[in-house]
């Protein structure tokens, strides 16, 4: 539509201008640092940092209601940079003008209702969220698409010439840097650290592909990253890992749109999230509690985290009921099917003790935030489970699939919860190795998976006698030849079927 054509009423809004005024606070000492410079870490503590507005309070004289219209109506506008996460401008990057903005075709991924039988097997209805349809083919563009566009206006508003974006992956976030990178072509290089042996072909084929520097090391994801975190702090490089806070601010947008896609009518609801660095979960706790400050919704998800048996250092500090007796200690990792979630140091774990705190006072109680620990087979028959069922869930998706069956089981999950929205972070065809070991039953022992035969599927290969002609690259039959390799084929895949031809059923 165009601006013409909408109600005079909201027609002001729909086309943001910047406003507020960001900056970095502290979650270690508490200080506040401005935004003109990159920064990582606090500069006085070396603490974590998160990005907040002071003039937040700006937006509540417009009523919730007011809100939801703005956003409705603003989906609708045919301007690329406010047709993904930006059309929620105010609520993650305001003070970025719109022409500033990068805009790939992030945001705006479905909800896809699980099935009767899918429901029935996890024990409630529930949707798969599914951001493996975002570019790169996962949630990480979110967090780039807010990252980019803030370094890109710094790049105008500073006349900067050069920029080298760098970062650690486990595959995910090296796709999507090193996509929205080379959409600068000039001016901005991208690097990747990778754990060597540990990402998959295709993860690892896509920064290649878009022309990236890629490093691999000996190690696991942690190990990359303290190197990583290591050239941040000595070299002039742009850290795009999730200790920068503007990729956490843009994958807030997941809890917007969540809110909007179920007419911002969160009554009853779970949104299931697995945790890897701990970054999107804090987007997630983060993006809900604007939303409630706002009174854009008027009632908050129950938010739970989920964590592979091989890795859960989050899953184990909650553990202690006492919030006076928690420490937080890293896990030693073993190898998972959730590679995205294979970490034993979460960067963002000081994001999570206070947003964690923060989201179960205004919920108003500690069942407002869960976590769950599922087995390595949990996750794999869960991810097949859902795919058999209309899904394109990855390796994380299964993860959160299994923790909703697990908390609904065990009893654990509030009984007022009656649906749930799962995230799938990727597309499934970036793990299509994991499916591949399953089915052919060659998992190392290590991941500790051992295939269910109903779950399991390989090619039926069909073969024929010599007397038999048969087609091939370099070979030529002739009409006769052909439909007698027509009906061998035919009989030989009505056997299979155990199908019989329709003159012999009416006989």
């Amino acid at each position: 539509m165009k601006l013409q054509d909408f109600p005079e009423e909201v027609r002001p809004y729909l086309i943001p201008k910047p406003s507020g005024d960001y900056f970095y606070r502290c979650l270690g000492c508490g200080k506040e640092q401005g935004i003109e410079e990159l920064l990582y870490v606090c500069p006085e503590c070396r603490g974590v940092l998160m990005i907040e507005d002071r003039k937040w309070d700006r937006l509540k004289s417009i009523p919730g209601y007011k809100w939801r219209h703005i956003f409705d109506y603003r989906s609708m506008l045919t301007e690329p940079a406010l047709r993904g996460i930006y059309r929620f401008h105010e609520l993650l990057g305001s003070i970025i003008p719109v022409d500033h903005i990068v805009y790939l075709g992030e945001g705006h991924t479905p909800l896809v209702a699980s099935n009767d039988r899918l429901s029935k097997w996890a024990g409630i209805p529930f949707w798969f969220k599914n951001d493996g349809q975002n570019p790169s083919a996962s949630f990480k563009d979110r967090g780039m698409a807010s990252a980019f566009s803030y370094l890109r206006h710094l790049i105008e508003s500073r006349r900067l010439d050069s920029v080298l974006a760098i970062c650690a992956s486990t595959g995910d976030t090296s796709a999507s840097a090193a996509l929205y990178a080379s959409y600068f072509v000039e001016g901005v290089k991208s690097v990747v650290l990778l754990p060597h042996g540990k990402v998959t072909p295709q993860q690892l084929g896509q920064p290649l592909g878009s022309g990236a520097i890629v490093i691999e090391l000996p190690g696991v994801f942690d190990d990359a990253m303290k190197v990583v975190e290591y050239l941040s702090e000595h070299y002039p490089v742009a850290l795009m890992n999730s200790k920068n806070a503007w990729r956490i601010l843009g994958q807030e947008s997941y809890s917007f749109e969540i809110a909007q896609q179920l007419d911002y009518d969160l009554e009853g609801l779970a949104v299931i999230v697995p945790i890897g660095n701990a970054g999107n979960i804090t987007a997630v706790i983060k993006g809900f509690l604007k939303l409630y400050d706002l009174h854009i919704i008027t009632k908050l998800p129950v938010i739970v985290g989920v964590q592979s048996e091989h890795a859960n250092p989050v899953y184990l500090y909650y553990l202690e009921r006492n919030r006076e007796k928690r420490i937080f200690k890293p896990v030693k990792v073993k190898p998972s099917v959730a590679q995205a979630a294979m970490i034993g140091n979460p960067v963002s774990m000081p994001r999570v003790i206070e947003l964690v705190e923060e989201y179960r006072e205004a919920y108003g109680s500690e069942e407002g935030f869960l976590v769950v620990e599922v087995s390595e087979q949990e996750i794999m028959d869960s991810m097949l489970m859902a795919n058999r069922n209309g899904h394109i869930a990855c390796t994380q998706g299964g993860e959160c699939l299994a923790g909703l069956k697990r908390l609904v089981s065990s009893g654990i999950l509030p009984r007022r919860v009656d649906r749930a929205v799962l995230n799938s972070t990727a597309h499934m065809l970036k793990f299509m190795i994991f499916q591949e070991k399953y089915f052919m039953d060659n998992f190392e022992p290590d991941y500790e998976v051992r295939p269910k035969k109903d779950l399991q599927n390989q090619p039926i290969v069909v073969t024929f006698p010599e007397h038999v002609p048969q087609p091939g690259v370099k070979v030529s039959l002739t009409p006769d030849e052909f439909r007698q390799f027509v009906t061998a084929a035919s009989e030989k895949i009505a056997d299979i079927l155990g199908i019989e031809k329709k003159g012999d059923i009416h006989s």
